[in-house]
């Protein structure tokens, strides 16, 4: 079986590689059942569309609770970047109380990718979500889909996940979304 498109919002058989609908709202109730540790992380991917790998770095210092933004160093690229991203105000406190009295250069989770993958995933069993959607990167995707439904400007999306080119960040234009809805609508009331 050959591999997807990494640019493809669907896997090779042409299953939705996002989360969508009442999937993300399910996501994030089962995580608040969860402990404190996975239910933050859970909602930092969430909120912020970040990698994985970036949330794991994450440090104190990297929460500026002045301006509400999460500064991630962004990890796929050769040189170093930086980019903020706003969270809503609950999860910030929570971040920073995960930061609590450590040093600042402490990352905010001490687990190695594989455990992380595995708390995420739990979670999302825990939501009944499966199929390839059913990860950490399903909610990255689901960050970018929810931007372009809302409008967000695309280079505003660029920035907040982080990619160096405006045609990445276009895949998420792809994805069936409530305007997409409204013009089908449209043509369906034509045809009545």
């Amino acid at each position: 079986m050959r591999s997807s498109d990494p640019l493809s919002l669907f896997d090779e058989t042409g299953g939705r590689k996002y989360l969508c609908g009442s999937e993300l709202p399910r996501f994030l109730e089962a995580a608040r059942h969860a402990d404190v540790e996975t239910c933050t992380f859970c909602c930092l991917l969430a909120f912020t569309g970040c990698r994985i790998s970036e949330a794991l770095a994450l440090t104190s210092a990297q929460l500026d609770g002045e301006t509400g933004r999460v500064v991630f160093r962004t990890l796929k690229r050769r040189r170093q970047l930086f980019r903020a991203v706003p969270v809503p105000p609950e999860l910030m406190a929570a971040l920073r109380r995960m930061g609590g009295d450590g040093p600042d250069d402490a990352p905010l989770w001490r687990w190695c990718r594989q455990t992380a993958w595995r708390r995420v995933k739990a979670v999302m069993d825990s939501a009944s979500i499966d199929g390839p959607q059913a990860m950490p990167k399903g909610l990255r995707h689901a960050f970018g889909v929810a931007n372009a439904e809302e409008n967000v400007p695309m280079a505003t999306t660029q920035k907040w996940l982080g990619h160096a080119r405006l045609e990445t960040t276009a895949i998420y234009q792809q994805a069936v979304g409530r305007e997409e809805r409204a013009f089908a609508r449209r043509l369906w009331r034509k045809w009545r």
